[in-house]
This record gives structure tokens, sequence and C-alpha cells, in this order.
């Protein structure tokens, strides 16, 4: 169990806002930059990973939490790495659940690639989530695995099956791929459709050095939608979720359909969050490498100096990101990879 900090170690709220008058009030926090899937647009093969005491403990991450949410922030998104291969991570989202039980957030949600949802979703469940993002590609097996080197679909479906029974809304987020899994969108549409299930279409991001040429699978999502929308009935809805998506209804199977576009259609000018690493490195952005040593601050200075600390980074935060897809021989916008950073 995770203690809370006393009141005196946390000043009360006060908004949280950047250089350009940008309110924050999400934070994305990643509890392990661990994963056990290697996706090719994400990780290399042979990936390295944090040493254990190199990563927050739970209860760390339960104090930068509450430090966050003292300053206003109003969503938090548990993300890795994949979360659920953390130990202890039903003991965080029951500490962070009794901010929803306040009133002091209005949300708690997770991302996962559900290999393990079926082992924890009606924990997270009973901790107060109500809507849990999946990364899913492919729903063919023998694609799915090439995509991840190692990931069995089927284990993927038990998760998704075992959320929705724990009374989770499921979100299919999918990472759209040239040549490779574009075939697929129209049928995922009318999958998620069948299941109740929202869809996110996202264009891949030049996070990390990995070992093929991002150039090659570069799906342009304003192309898709054109071609959706001579098969679809594609209606504007007024849906935003905290994030970067922005969200459709498809009239012919009722799905919500969201397009993440950090190169087509850069979102920066409205962003609201924040990620923490599970090392505890708070970047602003997530193109950009700018942070603040945030594990460092609790440490030896103590909680009662991360408020401090939250407006001296801030002041650090762009106003945009400079993603480009660049050739193999060019180098990514960042060279830390999605999984270090957080989803």
């Amino acid at each position: 169990m995770i203690e809370s900090l006393p009141d005196t170690a946390i000043p009360a709220a006060r908004a949280l806002t950047d250089g350009f008058g940008r309110r924050i009030t999400y934070l994305r926090l990643s509890v392990t930059d661990r994963c056990d899937l290697r996706c090719r647009y994400c990780m290399s093969e042979a990936m390295s990973f944090l040493p254990r005491k190199e990563v927050l403990s739970i209860e760390e991450l339960g104090h930068v939490a509450d430090a966050f949410v003292a300053r206003g922030v109003r969503k938090i998104r548990l993300t890795g790495g994949e979360p659920l291969v953390r130990r202890g991570i039903d003991d965080l989202a029951r500490h962070l659940g009794r901010h929803l039980a306040t009133g002091a957030i209005d949300e708690l949600t997770l991302t996962t690639n559900a290999t393990r949802l079926a082992d924890h979703a009606q924990a997270l469940a009973d901790a107060g989530i109500r809507r849990v993002n999946v990364s899913l590609d492919s729903r063919d097996p023998e694609r799915f695995r090439h995509i991840t080197r190692t990931g069995d679909l089927a284990q993927v479906l038990d998760g998704i099956a075992a959320g929705l029974a724990a009374g989770l809304a499921i979100k299919i987020n999918m990472v759209a791929l040239k040549g490779l899994n574009e075939d697929e969108i129209e049928p995922m549409i009318r999958w998620c459709g069948e299941r109740g299930l929202d869809l996110t279409l996202i264009e891949t991001m030049p996070l990390g050095v990995v070992d093929e040429d991002r150039t090659d699978r570069y799906l342009p999502l304003d192309g898709v939608r054109v071609a959706l929308a001579q098969r679809f009935t594609l209606e504007p809805i007024d849906r935003r979720t905290g994030g970067p998506a922005r969200y459709v209804r498809v009239a012919e199977t009722g799905t919500r359909l969201g397009f993440i576009t950090p190169l087509t259609n850069n979102f920066c000018d409205g962003c609201n969050r924040v990620r923490l690493t599970a090392s505890g490195r708070l970047y602003m952005c997530l193109g950009h490498d700018d942070q603040m040593d945030l594990k460092r601050v609790l440490r030896e200075d103590g909680a009662a100096a991360l408020d401090a600390a939250l407006d001296v980074a801030l002041l650090a935060k762009p106003l945009r990101h400079d993603f480009r897809i660049a050739g193999r021989d060019a180098a990514p916008a960042v060279q830390r990879h999605m999984s270090v950073t957080g989803g």
C-alpha cells in the first residue's frame, strides 16, 4: 500500500501553465520502459532497459503523481513500455484511484498491448479505471507476429474480452503502416463497430533508432481519411478525451474513429500534457529532449521540492514538436524510443 503524503508536503493546488499560457491538466505516467513485445516501428529487436535502481518505485510514482494532482492535473494515463509488466501496477492504480473518489481528478486511464490485460482487468476496473487504450495494429496472427516480432494475437484478443467483461471501455490504437496493414483499416473499423470499440489511427512517429526505414512505412492519414470518406459516411463529432486525437463517427458502423496526425496536421497549439518516464525524467514534449530529473529532486530534496521543480520545468516546454520523416541515414527527431518516454 502506498502511503499518502501529508497535507503539508504538497502546496495548495495552483494551475500548471507553460510559457505560452497553455494549462497543463494531463500527465502521462510511464511506469516502466520494458515491454514484452518488440514492435518494429517502436523498438529495436535488441533493446537495453533501465537497471532497477534507476526506476522510480511504485511509492515514488504515486508521490510524484500526487504532486501533479495538487497542481491541477485532472487526467492521468498509465503507460510504459508495457505498464502491465510492472510489478505493483494494481497497487499504483488503487492509489491514484483515490483521487477519483475525492473528485481531484476526472479520469485515470491506461494504455496497454493487452497481452496481460486478462490478469489485471478486474483490478484496474475496481481501482476506478473506466477506459483502456489497446495497441493493436493487425488482426492477422502472422502479420501481428511480424509487426511485434514476438506477439501472440490470441493473448491480446483474450485481454480485450476480459477488459470488456470487467466493464472497461476499450479503444483500439492502430498505427497505420504503408504496405503492411493499410488493407486492414477498413476491416478494423467494421470489427470495432461490431464490438462497440472505438478506433484511433496513428501516424508513425520518428522516435528512437529502429531497424527499419520509417519512410517505407509512413502512411499520411490525410489520404487515408479521404479514401475512407469514399467508403463510409464520416460525421464530425465534438469529442475530446484530453489527447491529440480528432474524432468522427462512422455512420455505417457506429464506430468513433480518431486520427492522430503529428506529421500531416500538427496539433501542438492545444497541448495540455507532459510525460514522466519510469526513471523520473519529466519531458515537456514528446518531440524534444528538454527534461527535468524529478527523481533527483524527490530523492535528494524531498517531496516538498517537487512543486518548485514543476514550475521550472514548464518554462522549457516548447511551442511545438519538430517531427519529420527522413530516410534511413537521417537521425530520428529524438534518440529515445517511445517506450522510454511513454506512449
